[in-house]
């Protein structure tokens, strides 16, 4: 894991007493994080604790009625989805959305889209990418739709980091693959950590999201009912019990 970086006074991200509808149903209730650069940083908790809600808010695609979003020091509630990834901030969606019919590359093309002014660093930022998915070169001719579950997440993956992100938010890593393959996604996301980019992460295998972050925050009914450090949370059998279904297996 990274070195936590809890004594910086200006967090990366900050999501502040966000309270977040659908409709007049209410999702989030107060709900406030950090994450700093560097960190790690998991959200876990059951069905319906607003994990997705959480993440779809701070990336642009949700705005709070009350409260505020910050990314690198800057008020950005309201601020556009699109607009939030040319600030550095990329979204890893639940259910992937790659486009089926066109090849890893032009995936990553759209994924690069945002700088797409410099053709140099098209390539550059390509061949980085490439280096953390060896697979993906394997297969860079080869339709989007036709790779395996876990070379498809790799893809999205890949094409969230095209766009340089200095955050990459990633909605249920898991979902849907084996606990091997999870295994071997969590490892490519420490190596990107590592070269900087902070991860703040929703993932169903709630052992398996402690025991590759920094930090952790328990949501329930659109509250954190608990945070600390993942070491921490991971040998609370009590705080498992009460709000993780009592599992470390996890809910989504």
């Amino acid at each position: 894991m990274s070195g936590t970086v809890l004594g910086l006074s200006s967090p990366l991200l900050e999501l502040r007493d966000a309270d977040v509808y659908y409709g007049e149903v209410q999702a989030l209730r107060g709900l406030s994080l950090l994450v700093h650069a560097g960190e790690m940083v998991a959200l876990v908790g059951a069905n319906g604790a607003g994990k997705t809600t959480t993440l779809r808010t701070v990336s642009g695609l949700l705005h709070p009625r009350r409260g505020e979003v910050r990314f690198a020091g800057e008020d950005v509630t309201g601020v556009p989805a699109q607009r939030l990834v040319g600030r550095g901030l990329a979204h890893v969606p639940e259910g992937r959305g790659l486009f089926p019919s066109l090849s890893v590359v032009d995936n990553l093309q759209l994924g690069h889209w945002v700088r797409r002014a410099d053709a140099h660093d098209w390539a550059a930022q390509r061949d980085r990418v490439m280096g953390f998915f060896p697979k993906l070169r394997q297969r860079a001719g080869q339709a989007a739709g036709t790779l395996s579950g876990g070379e498809q997440q790799m893809l999205v993956i890949a094409r969230a980091l095209m766009s340089s992100p200095r955050l990459l938010v990633v909605d249920e890593l898991s979902l849907g693959l084996a606990p091997i393959v999870v295994a071997q996604l969590f490892d490519i996301l420490r190596v990107v950590n590592a070269e900087g980019t902070a991860v703040l992460l929703v993932e169903q295998f709630v052992q398996m999201a402690l025991e590759n972050t920094d930090r952790a925050y328990v949501l329930a009914k659109g509250s954190v009912v608990a945070q600390g450090s993942s070491d921490e949370l991971l040998d609370d059998a009590q705080l498992v019990d009460a709000y993780l279904g009592g599992a470390t297996s996890g809910a989504s």
